[in-house]
């Protein structure tokens, strides 16, 4: 099977919606909207590469923004689709983050790259897709790059759910550095703060923010769903006010890396 297998058979048997939408997966939405919407300005035309099912690129369009869209899995567009309300001005493009030929040069103010990098497995593959994020993108305007790490996995999948044996005798993890080590079966790439540093710096961009899009969120699950709404709300301003210290980054599940166009 190819990249695009593995994936349409994942992706059609998940709810990315109803992960997006329960308690510790609206920490990651609201925490990356929050980043958005501190860059956005009137009249800003927005890419959003490997949409998914349109999570944030429909929110962004009812909220006024031209918002075209690419995603590359056939079952996540049907959803798109259908998701989308009258007036919203979008599209949605079936293609690959690696190849935007489709777009031109220097267009986008906004570009979200908020799910291919979980999914591409050699460097050459993850610089040909922040490549073209960053050409189709506007000099000054704002990149958003979404990675998966590798601690919280390891602690999570690992040690929360009994796998690390398991996942030791596939040489999946470095047994002395707890580095890991993913293929395209695996689904999931997954990255230390240092490995998204290396990529960045090929490009003439400049940091804006690193800061964890969960945080501790995805470890405590079942903590979060019997908070009452005040405290979840807390918890919430919590989450917001620390995500950007380098000393919490590493056990979030998943990260943003904000950078600006030179």
């Amino acid at each position: 099977m190819d990249t695009k297998s593995y994936l349409s058979n994942y992706y059609e048997n998940y709810d990315e919606d109803g992960r997006l939408n329960s308690r510790y997966g609206m920490v990651e939405y609201i925490t990356t909207m929050n980043y958005i919407e501190r860059y956005l300005q009137p009249g800003m035309r927005v890419i959003e590469i490997g949409a998914g099912t349109g999570r944030y690129s429909h929110a962004l369009a009812r909220k006024g923004y031209q918002v075209d869209a690419v995603e590359l899995v056939e079952h996540n567009i049907d959803v798109f689709n259908e998701h989308t309300m009258p007036g919203e001005s979008i599209t949605i493009t079936q293609g690959n983050a690696m190849d935007l030929s489709a777009f031109e040069s220097d267009t986008y103010d906004i570009t979200l790259v908020l799910g291919p990098m979980y999914h591409l497995f050699t460097k050459e593959d993850k610089l040909k897709a922040l490549s073209e994020a960053i050409r189709v993108t506007k000099k000054g305007g704002v990149i958003f790059a979404a990675y998966c790490m590798g601690d919280a996995s390891v602690l999570m999948y690992g040690f929360i759910k009994g796998k690390i044996h398991e996942i030791m005798e596939k040489c999946m993890i470095d047994p002395e550095t707890f580095d890991t080590f993913s293929e395209p079966w695996d689904i999931f790439e997954l990255h230390r703060k240092e490995d998204i540093d290396a990529l960045r710096d090929e490009f003439a961009v400049t940091q804006l923010h690193f800061l964890a899009a969960d945080g501790y969120a995805n470890h405590m699950r079942q903590t979060l769903d019997n908070m009452d709404e005040e405290t979840y709300q807390l918890f919430v301003r919590y989450h917001l006010a620390t995500c950007e210290r380098l000393d919490m980054i590493g056990y979030s599940n998943h990260t943003l890396d904000i950078f600006r166009k030179e």
